[in-house]
């Protein structure tokens, strides 16, 4: 089967992030450079979330999900690097599944009305899917870093 491309900046996104936290060990899970911060763990959680929440808030008629307290809440009650690593592989999975299907004409429709990119063409979200996971991965390429580690290049081996 040809990958769709809508589907493969998700898969790609996930590999570069996965290289940028190859360095943590599961000790590191908790580790927040401030309390109150999201720890290792939980960014990776977050991460995985919000790619479940784009590709959910892009394809349902009331559009966005905008509990980011509940959001919240679930993030926080991760606390493992496998349960994180577990939660983004299944998002990506499910997201990458989501888009393989989908045409153009799909992908172009307009999100629904609203303050997350009403009205912009579906194909949004997969650079905004993208575009949060690079802004999380440097996160955790600084926490990497303040633990002592050297992350790798992200995009290639």
């Amino acid at each position: 089967m040809v990958a769709n491309p809508y589907a493969v900046p998700i898969r790609k996104s996930l590999e570069y992030l996965s290289r940028t936290c190859s360095v943590f060990r599961e000790e590191d899970a908790g580790f927040a450079p401030t309390p109150g911060q999201f720890t290792v763990a939980q960014q990776i959680a977050h991460v995985a979330q919000t790619i479940d929440w784009f590709v959910e808030g892009g394809f349902r008629p009331e559009g966005f999900d905008l509990d980011f307290a509940s959001h919240h809440a679930a993030v926080r009650r991760c606390n493992t690097l496998p349960e994180a690593l577990a939660w983004l592989a299944r998002s990506v999975d499910a997201a990458s599944a989501a888009l393989q299907d989908k045409t153009p004409a799909d992908m172009m429709a307009p999100l629904p009305d609203g303050p997350i990119m009403g009205g912009e063409p579906r194909a949004t979200i997969v650079a905004a899917i993208a575009e949060h996971t690079a802004h999380h991965r440097g996160s955790l390429a600084v926490y990497a870093r303040l633990l002592g580690y050297a992350p790798p290049m992200p995009y290639a081996d």
